[in-house]
């Protein structure tokens, strides 16, 4: 975990959550410190390293600075801005271009929320992250929240108290992923935590009084563990009750190591109806929580999957039930047409048009019931 002391400009890490499309991104960590877990294609062969604070504050010092340029030299509007005088004017004051593109951006979304990047945050002193959340407050106090990654394994470790003081500091939401409550199946993906540990962190998050949103892996137990899978994990969420449940399907990119388990057949995946099967299963079993579950992000074939439990479990039950009694033809149209980006709800298969698109698709490449799996699993590994 050694840092590196010379300032290399504003960084940015290479992804975040959905939810936090709008958000400003911080980077005070670099890529994961676990990094083992079989399924994720990201940070693989990458050294994980916390930034010098150093850095981090002036990388903060840079957006504030850019946000300063935009409101005073044009009076917040960001379409009077000229690239030359731009130019000029960041090297007058010494701001990265990354960071004034950031800056730019965030500003144009209203400038609400902050995302702390990479992969696990938390893993930082406590004592380093109050001094970069106050950084943030002080330069942008009108920012409603900051949120960040974290791990199970690394929140377990946290006391209360100091979960509470970043969340005086500005900290009011952690996106964890739980991916299953089955300890067999953290065990086989290398996941680092135990269902235990992960409900006693999550009891822990939402008892500091912050926002947490578990994320769950449809498809992760594969064909021979998906019950216990579906029905362990939906046992921990009923024993945490976070404020967001958000479902995010599993893909298998070649450049995971589940992907080699797949092929030496340890794994086998499942199909996209027994993952709509599983779905099912876990959000039947939800009960006496108060949690908002979020489909919200692309690998998911039924996006319309949302709702605030319990008023609209049936709803969302009565989606997956649509689904799975579709005629097989249907199916494969509606699968083929999620995965092409040409539906986005059950609702449009009564498009004609859009059917007309998936069809012409369907032709084009040869698509049937028995290649049908393969080619959705390479769709959905370019969408990671």
């Amino acid at each position: 975990m050694d840092e590196c002391k010379e300032y290399k400009g504003f960084e940015q890490g290479p992804i975040r959550p959905p939810s936090e499309a709008y958000s400003l991104l911080i980077r005070v960590t670099r890529n994961c410190p676990w990094n083992k877990c079989l399924f994720c294609p990201v940070y693989k062969e990458e050294r994980f390293s916390p930034r010098p604070i150093e850095d981090i504050l002036r990388d903060i010092d840079q957006i504030a600075k850019s946000i300063s340029i935009i409101n005073l030299r044009y009076g917040g509007d960001t379409s009077a801005i000229h690239q030359w005088e731009i130019e000029y004017l960041l090297k007058k004051f010494e701001i990265d271009w990354n960071a004034f593109i950031s800056a730019y951006y965030w500003h144009a979304s209203g400038m609400q929320s902050v995302f702390l990047q990479d992969a696990n945050s938390l893993v930082l002193p406590t004592e380093k992250l109050l001094v970069i959340l106050r950084k943030i407050k002080e330069e942008f106090p009108t920012v409603k929240r900051i949120t960040s990654y974290a791990r199970s394994q690394t929140i377990y470790k946290k006391s209360l108290s100091e979960l509470m003081s970043l969340r005086e500091a500005g900290l009011n939401r952690l996106h964890i992923g739980l991916e299953s409550g089955s300890d067999n199946v953290l065990k086989f993906m290398c996941k680092g935590v135990t269902k235990q540990q992960h409900i006693e962190a999550g009891n822990k998050v939402m008892e500091a009084g912050i926002e947490l949103s578990e994320y769950y892996m449809p498809g992760l137990g594969g064909k021979n563990l998906r019950e216990e899978h579906a029905l362990e994990s939906a046992d921990a969420i009923n024993k945490i009750n976070p404020t967001f449940i958000r479902l995010r399907t599993l893909a298998i990119p070649q450049n995971t190591p589940l992907y080699e388990e797949w092929k030496k057949g340890n794994f086998e995946k499942c199909s996209e109806d027994e993952v709509v099967e599983e779905i099912l299963m876990f959000i039947e079993n939800l009960d006496g929580i108060y949690s908002i579950l979020k489909s919200d992000h692309i690998l998911n074939l039924l996006p319309e999957v949302e709702g605030k439990l319990p008023e609209d479990k049936q709803k969302m039950i009565k989606v997956l039930e649509t689904y799975l009694s579709l005629p097989e033809e249907e199916k494969l149209l509606f699968k083929v047409g999620r995965r092409a980006g040409i539906f986005s709800a059950l609702g449009e298969l009564l498009d004609l048009q859009k059917r007309q698109s998936v069809r012409i698709i369907i032709e084009k490449f040869g698509i049937t019931p028995e290649n049908l799996e393969k080619i959705i699993n390479e769709l959905m590994s370019k969408m990671l």
